[in-house]
């Protein structure tokens, strides 16, 4: 064989692999978009994205086959709000000891551990020093391993808000990178995060539990600066996601035109109706009380802190379930980084519990997720032109949602992350 037949020959197998198909069988597909379970799936994958979806025999399929009988099928799931650059250990004083950089490190961990619990999409909502698109860009240079993540950069806030650092007296002059008051500042620090990469903006509409100094129900951001920083996002094509606790706030960021509005935990009936009326997707998270009251106090949150949240906790749970029988947008937003990362799914199952269905549930998780990410043709659910994020479980989701705990096999983009049989 001469070099150059020799070469033609590498070349073709090399692209042959490259280009080879992938069917993945399995038992039982969930098909989100119609909530329905469908038997005996077979899922064609070719370069990351799906490209067929049939049921039948599979004797007959040629080429490497996937084989999960005995599992269920679903989208990988879409966790709309985390901090992998947080840690559960590290919280009030103890932040104090991380730098930037070992926060960069630390995501790199946070995200292989998201990604192997079943998550394969994250909205990362603040993190100083633009540190989440760096690890953004390392994840899809493929130099790490974690989620596809969509990124805030550092979230905005008013001077000693719930978005500044205030655990340092005058004498440090120290200030949260996204602190801006005002409307014109506030269109800076829009700017700035769009600049430096971010793909949606944060804003801190009210206090928080975690944040020293601050009430968790008072609005902080006026009307009119959340007005600025959402008209000039949207005209950078970019969303805009608001922390908001207290029922002013909450009005106040859903009438300035929020994409979303996390947390939501004081909304009243009016609030509801009023984010069912523009479309506005709540993004609660129900299963982080229980870590903050259980084991918040050793991990170094302040006493005011789990006092905030002994009176948050319960009614965001009740206000959740008003708003699901209401029928206002939802998505999954855990929170993760207050609470261990690989935990998110957890919150699953505390949204049946809190009067979602099932399949409400993985909704949320999965093509509600995806379509207030303006991404709902390629995540969020197994469909032909997809990517092929595909993960599986053993039982019947829509039986039991707890299944979704431990995941038994992921996939991201066509490549298999988490495995523990054979591929056939």
């Amino acid at each position: 064989m001469s070099y150059r037949v020799l070469v033609a020959f590498l070349l073709f197998v090399v692209s042959a692999s490259v280009n080879a198909k992938t069917f993945i069988i399995a038992d039982a597909m969930v098909d989100v978009e119609r909530g329905r379970l469908l038997s005996k799936p077979i899922v064609t994958v070719e370069d990351g994205r799906i490209i067929d979806i049939q049921s039948g025999d599979a004797r007959q399929l040629i080429g490497d086959v996937v084989d999960l009988r005995g599992l269920t099928l679903l989208p990988g799931m879409i966790d709309m709000h985390a901090h992998l650059t947080s840690s559960s250990t590290e919280h009030g004083y103890k932040r104090l000891a991380s730098s930037q950089t070992r926060a960069a490190l630390r995501g790199v961990k946070h995200a292989q551990l998201t990604l192997m619990a079943g998550v394969t999409t994250v909205r990362n909502l603040g993190a100083s020093g633009f540190i989440d698109v760096a690890l953004r860009d390392s994840i899809n240079a493929g130099d790490i391993v974690g989620p596809r993540m969509f990124v805030s950069g550092p979230s905005l806030g008013i001077t000693g808000g719930h978005c500044d650092n205030n655990l340092l007296p005058v004498d440090y002059q120290v200030s949260s990178d996204g602190v801006a008051d005002g409307p014109w500042e506030v269109a800076k620090k829009v700017r700035r995060n769009i600049k430096y990469g971010a793909d949606l903006i944060k804003l801190c509409a009210t206090g928080g539990v975690l944040s020293k100094g601050t009430k968790v129900g008072v609005q902080q951001y006026s009307l009119e600066e959340m007005k600025m920083a959402v008209s000039e996002a949207h005209r950078r094509g970019v969303t805009v996601a608001a922390h908001a606790h207290g029922t002013e706030g909450v009005y106040a960021a859903i009438e300035a035109g929020v994409d979303s509005v996390e947390h939501a935990s004081f909304i009243d009936d009016a609030g509801i109706k009023l984010a069912k009326n523009k479309g506005t997707y709540l993004s609660m998270d129900i299963y982080v009380t229980e870590f903050i009251l259980g084991e918040g106090e050793k991990a170094g949150i302040l006493e005011e802190s789990l006092a905030k949240e002994r009176k948050t906790g319960a009614l965001q749970r009740e206000n959740f379930s008003k708003a699901v029988n209401a029928g206002v947008n939802m998505v999954m937003g855990t929170d993760a980084g207050v609470y261990p990362h690989g935990d998110n799914l957890k919150q699953l199952s505390r949204m049946v519990q809190f009067g979602m269905s099932p399949i409400q549930a993985l909704q949320a998780a999965s093509i509600n997720a995806a379509t207030l990410l303006n991404k709902e043709s390629d995540l969020g659910s197994i469909k032909v032109g997809a990517y092929a994020d595909i993960i599986a479980v053993s039982g019947n989701p829509l039986d039991d949602i707890s299944v979704l705990e431990n995941v038994d096999f992921v996939m991201k983009g066509g490549e298999v992350i988490k495995f523990n049989r054979q591929v056939k």
